[in-house]
């Protein structure tokens, strides 16, 4: 039996330079060892070739919204039928994994049954083929020193987790913003721990344009992001690594340092990870950021408006 099933679902392989950092990303995946399973979801040109190039599990048949865009709850639906392993991770497929994300999945899962557990990235300039032979960590370490930049801590690029967890999530669309934001949101709201694992993971995500979207418009500019922020529950969902409730660093694993920040980002979503009321916490949102809030005010009105042709 597998110890982890990474799952994703990939871009369509037409693109020279996205075949290759997708194909050097899935490498990746299996450099990691026997006790991985890799599965690639979606029917997107390429895959099937890749799939059996790799020996690895595909599945072309997953829901899409109207617009074509594969759901993200059913390629989780698809990985948690079809995986052999009990604990998950789905991975965007522009994404090396390190041997870390093992070893935090080990001591993660001795000590709770239910956990997210996700991390920041490092961007990397890669334009050839990578090879993975035994000493190919530290040299991915050293060109990451070198040439690589911290992403800003935001979303993440990676989901590790229990097959137990996320059995039910919103129709998301995959590649757009917001679903993962809500990923976070969900974890701290069910009470699982939500891991920060950026002090002892390395993820190396490796650069590309946004030619494969609509207009080549970044994803959090796209209308499908705006109905993923809908679907999540609204502006007031979207959270990120700085919210998780304990960290994963080189040493131990440890509830997330309070700081007078963190303090008053608690004190804001408590209304939502705790009594799970919606209205409350915009209100406490206002309080907290009364300029912002005033903001969001007055585009709500102008979009009220125009959605009644006034």
């Amino acid at each position: 039996m597998k110890k982890l099933t990474i799952f994703t679902a990939p871009k369509p392989f037409t693109n020279e330079h996205i075949n290759l950092i997708q194909r050097n990303a899935i490498r990746s995946w299996l450099a990691l060892g026997d006790q991985i399973e890799v599965l690639l979801i979606g029917e997107e040109t390429g895959m099937a070739s890749v799939s059996e190039e790799y020996g690895v599990r595909y599945f072309p048949e997953v829901a899409r919204n109207s617009s074509g865009t594969p759901l993200v709850s059913d390629i989780f639906a698809i990985a948690r039928q079809y995986a052999s392993a009990d604990m998950l991770c789905y991975v965007n497929a522009d994404i090396i994994l390190t041997p870390d994300i093992l070893l935090a999945m080990m001591i993660t899962a001795a000590k709770w049954d239910k956990f997210l557990i996700v991390g920041q990235r490092w961007d990397l300039d890669v334009q050839q083929s990578l090879e993975f032979p035994e000493n190919w960590v530290k040299n991915l370490q050293r060109d990451v020193k070198k040439r690589g930049r911290l992403h800003p801590a935001g979303g993440s690029d990676y989901f590790l987790f229990p097959k137990s967890c996320f059995k039910h999530m919103p129709p998301f669309a995959i590649g757009r913003a917001g679903w993962d934001n809500w990923m976070f949101y969900q974890a701290r709201r069910k009470n699982w721990p939500l891991v920060d694992a950026s002090q002892s993971v390395l993820i190396v995500h490796q650069d590309h344009d946004y030619g494969h979207l609509p207009q080549g418009q970044p994803h959090y500019r796209l209308p499908e992001t705006f109905e993923n922020v809908k679907l999540a529950g609204g502006s007031r969902t979207i959270f990120n690594l700085l919210d998780a409730d304990y960290q994963l660093t080189p040493s131990k694993l440890q509830e997330t340092p309070l700081s007078w920040k963190r303090f008053w980002r608690e004190v804001e979503i408590f209304p939502l990870i705790v009594l799970h009321a919606n209205w409350l916490a915009q209100i406490f949102f206002f309080i907290l950021h009364p300029q912002r809030g005033y903001h969001e005010f007055r585009q709500w009105i102008r979009e009220y408006k125009k959605s009644n042709g006034e």
